[in-house]
């Protein structure tokens, strides 16, 4: 894959850098900007080689041109921490566009509208590729949070655009979980949570053989409770999940992980932050009850293996983390991954939201800015915006 070392002289190219400001919005204003703060890096360094620089991003899932998905908050919020102009493009593609592209000088921004505004983004359509194309000089991909996708400004572009290379932020997240399972320091511990086992059926796959140990918590729990004979009450148990995890356990003693599972939980009759909470010293959820978080003792066991590791993978919480009454198993595993001596990456999503939450992002060595492209990575899988740069 080539990097940004890899290219030459860009004063007075126009470098057309591939971005994820997939960010939340409240009311027209940027909530959370961790993934433009994210992107400053690459931005930075390109804004000090001269480069003229066109910024592509995905925000939403727009049916159409829908106002509320504009990118205009996120190129105000991006001017703020550049301190310096960005300019937000009338569009995508157009003439209109081509003139915004035309006057840029070294080093300034132009943010293009929402990317997909266009149709022709999320087909991978080869005529929309060669309009964003002849936008640029350079290709730079610096959107991980979006490499697992097939699209027009992720995989297309870059095999139009002959100079092209890997942000720093896409290099250091490709490099740092590719290396959680090629050269991790041991023991290796991988913490996984989340809702359904068959969303993370691969991820699981790729540690069993990898791995030292596997803590599992959260709603994917329960199948394998399940599977083990335990009622789990209204907790979400999927049938399939069920045979899933069966198979998984079935086959326990051949995989090199050791598969540790709570030991006790933490129930609640609703998902609901005011409804009754009772700690279950056990696994077999009553009639009408649901699991909503690992139990204290869970959480205990869980910490001190997460402080022994040598290199610690968490993604997913262990809980419904959200509601008061059953975040205390997410933070206390949130709070042992900080701790942690060792190198502790973590994966995006409710991960991250998590260690937000209890304000403990700043002490991890990798908080993933991905969601899917994490996990296929960490499953194997080739992400196209990633395959498209070698």
């Amino acid at each position: 894959m080539k990097t940004l070392r890899d290219l030459g002289d860009l004063g007075g190219k126009r470098v057309l850098v591939r971005v994820d400001f997939n960010v939340p919005l409240d009311n027209g204003i940027v909530a959370d900007d961790l993934r433009i703060r994210a992107a400053l890096p690459t931005i930075e360094e390109l804004r000090r080689s001269g480069a003229r620089i066109v910024l592509v991003s995905h925000l939403g899932r727009p049916k159409d041109r829908e106002p509320s998905l504009s990118l205009a908050p996120v190129g105000a919020r991006l001017s703020e921490l550049l301190a310096a102009p960005v300019r937000v493009a009338p569009g995508v593609v157009g003439d209109d566009v081509q003139a915004e592209v035309d006057g840029l000088g070294d080093g300034e921004v132009l943010l293009l509208e929402n990317v997909r505004f266009e149709l022709g983004e999320t087909k991978n359509d080869p005529d929309f590729a060669r309009s964003l194309a002849s936008f640029a000089d350079v290709y730079v991909d610096d959107a991980f949070g979006a490499a697992h996708r097939a699209h027009a400004s992720t995989e297309a572009v870059a095999r139009l655009v002959p100079e092209h290379a890997a942000g720093l932020l896409l290099e250091r997240e490709v490099n740092t979980l590719k290396g959680v399972l090629a050269d991790p320091a041991r023991p290796l511990v991988s913490v996984l949570g989340g809702a359904k086992v068959s969303d993370k059926i691969g991820v699981i796959d790729a540690f069993r053989e990898r791995a030292d140990t596997i803590l599992i918590g959260g709603a994917m729990c329960f199948p394998f409770l399940a599977a083990q004979g335990h009622s789990v009450g209204d907790s979400l148990c999927a049938r399939e999940d069920v045979e899933l995890a069966r198979g998984i356990l079935e086959t326990d003693s051949s995989a090199r992980a050791e598969l540790r599972l709570p030991v006790d939980l933490v129930i609640g009759q609703r998902f609901a932050e005011d409804t009754e909470a009772l700690e279950l010293d056990g696994l077999d959820v009553p009639d009408g009850w649901m699991g909503l978080d690992i139990g204290p003792k869970s959480a205990s066991a869980y910490a001190d293996v997460i402080a022994s590791a040598g290199t610690v993978f968490w993604n997913g919480p262990m809980g419904a983390f959200e509601l008061a009454p059953f975040a205390a198993g997410t933070r206390a595993v949130a709070e042992a991954v900080a701790a942690a001596p060792g190198t502790t990456v973590v994966g995006g999503g409710d991960s991250g939201a998590a260690l937000h939450r209890f304000g403990l992002a700043d002490r991890v060595t990798h908080l993933s800015t991905g969601g899917g492209a994490t996990l296929e990575l960490i499953e194997g899988k080739a992400l196209p915006g990633v395959e498209a740069l070698n």
